[in-house]
């Protein structure tokens, strides 16, 4: 575990006072890395989202722990976000502007003069020209390096939050993978001394002008995207000529020039970066000339692959799948996250639902959310172990199951339960050892 460093109190003389205005997980988390790296924090956010989001990524123990911590020390304060931007750019002791693009509220987001009013009232302001700002979030491509242009001051810089790993946020930043920085003035990283332990304990750094920066973003985005539709496309393929898709790709990783990352068939992608950034690429592409059938067919075969597991369960009954009852284990987007955005849970729901079967979801992190989701389905019950309605099931279904948890093959073998893989949780040697049938994704007995 990451354990932070000497916090200070908001009274403290020593280290910056950094504004962050933002209400995101990306946010919270710059804040508590911000305070453990001996500064000071001023959050402005809406109340109200700043809770929802608290509330969704309740599974970030590390994360909450520190955020209760550094509130009750002062080392952060929340504060209401003005409707007017000027009321934060006011603020006399400030060392640092850090700006999360998509969290910032409609009133400062207005165009005025072809600028968002929120950079017309910054220019407008008595905010010394020396004071660096930052900005982070995923947008269109060169939303940033025009809002860097519109902006009065030498020192503005974008940092995309490609380091994040959800269910691991706080220890993700603090000693980030890969970090990336784009500076509207060239060799000016020295200005931002807060972020110099950061990019010290990155495992690779990057800095660049901001126009790169974005387009790199996109760019690797898109790449992992690209690399999960393709390998659910090659998938089906394997279905039908009865090879393994995971030993595949286990081949496959073994060439360098491919290497082994995002190469596992599943579900699709889910999430909120991946889906965020195609659509924002998509968006972009749209406005300009040039073809974009790759991205669009990513997409479309993401978007099919969530429904592939149950045309499969459907198949396998011939149909007659009325009133049955099956268990689900897992439903977030990943294991080890709480969050179920555009995960594949939310379309077999649907699906299922539709036949008056009834769901029993072994959810782990991410059943405070469905719960929150689906408050009055009466179709949805959960269970607090796994195993506990397989006797009652028709069918198993694995969504997202913990790679540190071992796979309860022994009682899926007392029940002989037909087990649905869509996230290729089942070793070759565990499929071999089911009594019952399987079907994974390009995987089957």
């Amino acid at each position: 575990m990451v354990m932070p460093a000497k916090t200070m109190n908001n009274n403290s003389a020593v280290g910056n006072h950094c504004i962050i205005v933002g209400h995101s997980i990306d946010a919270i988390t710059t804040a508590t890395v911000m305070v453990s790296l001996g500064n000071r924090v001023s959050l402005y956010a809406n109340s109200q989202a700043l809770e929802n989001t608290l509330a969704n990524y309740n599974f970030e123990y590390q994360q909450q722990a520190l955020w209760q911590l550094y509130l009750s020390q002062h080392s952060i304060v929340v504060e209401s976000i003005p409707e007017q931007a000027s009321a934060v750019f006011g603020e006399e002791s400030a060392n640092l502007y850090w700006l999360f693009h998509s969290d910032l509220p409609a009133s400062w987001q207005k165009s005025k003069d072809n600028k968002p009013s929120w950079v017309v009232h910054l220019n407008e302001s008595q905010t010394p020209s020396q004071i660096p700002l930052i900005l982070s979030g995923i947008s269109t491509l060169g939303v940033f390096s025009d809002i860097a242009t519109y902006c009065q001051r030498p020192w503005v810089y974008y940092v995309p939050f490609v380091f994040l790993q959800d269910g691991n946020t706080y220890p993700s930043m603090l000693s980030p993978k890969l970090w990336l920085m784009g500076e509207k003035t060239k060799d000016s990283i020295d200005k931002v001394a807060v972020l110099q332990p950061l990019i010290a304990q990155a495992q690779q750094s990057y800095i660049s002008d901001i126009a790169t920066i974005e387009f790199s973003r996109s760019a690797i985005m898109s790449m992992l995207a690209t690399r999960v539709s393709f390998m659910n496309e090659w998938s089906r393929l394997a279905d039908y000529k009865g090879v393994d898709i995971q030993e595949v790709a286990n081949i496959m990783g073994l060439d360098t020039r491919i290497g082994s990352s995002y190469l596992k068939a599943g579900w699709g992608f889910g999430g909120r970066t991946l889906p965020a950034e195609i659509k924002a690429l998509q968006q972009t592409l749209d406005n300009t000339q040039v073809d974009h059938h790759l991205i669009h067919a990513v997409n479309l075969i993401n978007n099919d692959q969530k429904e592939l597991i149950f045309r499969k369960f459907w198949q396998y009954f011939d149909g007659a799948i009325e009133n049955k009852q099956v268990t689900i284990w897992g439903a977030s987007y990943k294991t080890g996250s709480g969050r179920t955005s555009e995960a594949a849970i939310h379309p077999l729901l649907r699906l299922i639902w539709s036949y008056n079967i009834t769901t029993h979801v072994y959810a782990l992190e991410a059943e405070s959310e469905l719960a929150g989701l689906y408050p009055e389905q009466p179709l949805l019950k959960f269970i607090a172990i796994s195993t506990e309605q397989l006797a009652n099931s028709d069918a198993l279904f694995v969504l997202s199951w913990p790679g540190t948890k071992r796979l309860p093959i022994s009682a899926i073998n007392e029940v002989v339960v037909p087990v649905f893989d869509a996230q290729n949780a089942f070793s070759k040697t565990q499929i071999d050892s089911l009594k019952g049938d399987y079907q994974g994704i390009g995987r089957r007995k």
